[in-house]
């Protein structure tokens, strides 16, 4: 055993963070903690980054009531040099927007050969899914309605997933990328759509803000976007006030 290993063990073993996950998950506690213990156990990049990194990474998961056993595909601990980020998966997001009692539904899949019949930039998408010509993806979609009637759909084409996603993580080679595209380009173009057109609760705010940084405060959202393949700034802030605008103008659409 490493005395890096050893020291994360330890760490999660001082009453005070216990009391912390206490806090969030109560009876939960143990089995999360397991949880944990055993995801940087099996990760031998993990066990050199720095506890504090792990526990906030880890703090943030709670926080959302999101599993983080990457098999889920909820929400992930992902090793960066010395230091652990958080990352949301597509799952996550989508339970994050049911919780918040304002989605009707909510999805994300790939598009194959075929099933993309028009991509007009001004009247959107249409598909036809029932026409899968062969097993090539074309591309990713993304849609959701609202319990007030509000519909959104979004596509990407799989040369502008990738582009994307080598344009905003250093990791693209050799992470989450590289291990599971289908899922990262599914929550990539959930949460641009997300991002852009949906109303955000709280928590899905904090989600978007969080997902692949470094947590330096998980309170004050304080993180660095350390993996991010060009500088990004995001602040709380803006966030809400672009989520709270786009619910009082659908608020507004809806008493017309």
């Amino acid at each position: 055993m490493s005395n890096t290993q050893l020291t994360t063990k330890q760490f999660f073993q001082r009453e005070d963070v216990k009391s912390k996950f206490t806090e969030l998950l109560g009876t939960r506690t143990n089995q999360f903690m397991t949880s944990l213990l055993s995801i940087v156990n099996n990760n031998s990049y993990l066990k050199n980054a720095s506890p504090d990194s792990i526990y906030t990474s880890a703090m943030m998961a709670a926080a959302l009531d999101l599993p983080i056993n990457p098999n889920l595909g909820f929400a992930y601990i992902i090793p960066y040099g010395q230091q652990a980020q958080f990352q949301i998966g597509y799952k996550g997001l989508i339970q994050l927007a049911l919780r918040s009692g304002q989605f009707k539904t909510i999805s994300a899949c790939p598009v194959y050969e075929g099933q993309l019949l028009e991509n007009n930039p001004l009247t959107g998408f249409k598909f036809d899914f029932n026409n899968k010509l062969s097993d090539k993806v074309i591309g990713y979609a993304s849609y959701f309605s609202l319990i007030n009637g509000y519909e959104k759909t979004m596509y990407m084409s799989t040369e502008e997933v990738t582009a994307h996603g080598k344009k905003y993580s250093k990791t693209y080679s050799n992470g989450n990328w590289a291990k599971d595209f289908d899922s990262m380009a599914q929550k990539t173009v959930l949460k641009l759509l997300l991002s852009k057109y949906a109303p955000l609760s709280i928590e899905m705010q904090r989600s978007i803000i969080a997902d692949q940084s470094v947590i330096k405060d998980v309170e004050t959202m304080d993180v660095e976007y350390v993996d991010a393949g060009q500088d990004v700034s995001i602040k709380i802030e803006e966030v809400t006030q672009n989520a709270t605008a786009r619910i009082d103008k659908l608020k507004n659409k809806t008493n017309e």
